[in-house]
């Protein structure tokens, strides 16, 4: 797929994760088959203000291209001054967030809020498209709530205003993360729109990700929760869109070897103090499906160092071996 003139290859990207989706993940997932990833959302006035935080998740290392900075706020021009700002990062686009549902953002204005006001919603896209020379594409879901599915509507303003590609989350702000998710309005944003259209929300397998891809005719798949734990979920994908083949569940070995490759970057970016405290969840994730998985949870929730997560791998490989 190409979003302007980027070309993404394999079928599916990951999505940004407010801390989540950080360096470390995202090589990770780069790694093993996503195409694209998309920064952890940075605060437009963060960047004004010269939040160190905020530059720092701009950072974007060779090996997770093609990558977006995503960015959000409410006011045209801070979007602007920040997607200049940004620049300096070298990122592949610009991704405007309108669908974070979370609500120290959405409750300021901003993600899913902004839907409740299209025309903002234009003038944003239109004042960041003006303001760089990279693509620009923005994040929506289907409405706000269940009485204003405006996707259609928003999405092809954004296009109107300059957006290069509309990646639509089936559910409403309302919803955040609740069942079901509305694959009709993603199959009509692309019905809609001459640009290209991601599909997200619950794909969390190769045979999800057909039936995404096949009920919406979406251009280009974005995964989010369900690569959670289980980067491999994009070479499952991959394989299965080339082939029609389902790649073998990953090993044991495997899994406990990828948890410590992740942790491992994490503590290389962020320090030990940090990295250990943020593994804490990352090895929940990875633990999904073991024996013993609630001990093995609490051991990981008291973390502090690498020998710490060395002795739960041992752990794992001790409870969970035939």
């Amino acid at each position: 797929m190409q979003i302007g003139n980027i070309t993404l290859n394999g079928y599916a990207a990951l999505a940004p994760m407010a801390g989540v989706a950080d360096r470390a993940f995202r090589e990770l997932c780069m790694a093993f088959g996503a195409g694209y990833c998309v920064s952890e959302m940075v605060s437009s006035k963060g960047i004004a203000y010269h939040s160190k935080k905020s530059a720092e998740l701009m950072e974007i290392s060779a090996t997770e291209r093609p990558c977006a900075v995503q960015i959000f706020g409410t006011e045209p021009e801070t979007m602007a001054d920040a997607a200049r700002f940004a620049m300096q990062y070298k990122p592949e686009v610009i991704d405007i967030n309108m669908g974070c549902p979370a609500p120290k953002i959405a409750g300021g204005g901003s993600g899913a809020a902004l839907m409740r006001d299209p025309d903002l919603c234009g003038r944003i896209v239109q004042a960041v498209s003006r303001a760089v020379d990279i693509p620009v594409t923005v994040k929506i879901r289907s409405g706000f709530d269940e009485e204003h599915i405006n996707a259609v509507e928003v999405a092809l303003i954004a296009e109107k205003n300059g957006a290069q590609a509309v990646t639509v989350h089936g559910r409403t702000r309302k919803q955040f993360y609740a069942p079901p998710v509305n694959y009709d309005i993603i199959r009509k944003v692309k019905q809609a729109l001459s640009i290209p259209v991601i599909g997200n929300g619950d794909i969390v397998d190769a045979r999800s990700a057909q039936f995404v891809m096949e009920y919406t005719g979406c251009d280009y798949l974005m995964v989010g929760r369900g690569a959670l734990g289980n980067p491999w979920v994009f070479r499952e994908i991959n394989e299965y869109f080339s082939t029609g083949n389902i790649i073998s569940t990953p090993t044991l070995d495997e899994k406990c070897d990828v948890l410590l490759r992740h942790i491992k970057s994490l503590v290389e970016y962020k320090g030990e103090r940090v990295g250990m405290r943020e593994a804490r969840k990352h090895t929940a994730y990875y633990l999904k499906g073991f024996k013993n998985a609630a001990k093995l949870r609490n051991l990981a929730f008291s973390m502090e160092t690498e020998d710490d997560l060395r002795s739960l791998v041992n752990e794992i490989k001790g409870s969970n071996s035939c």
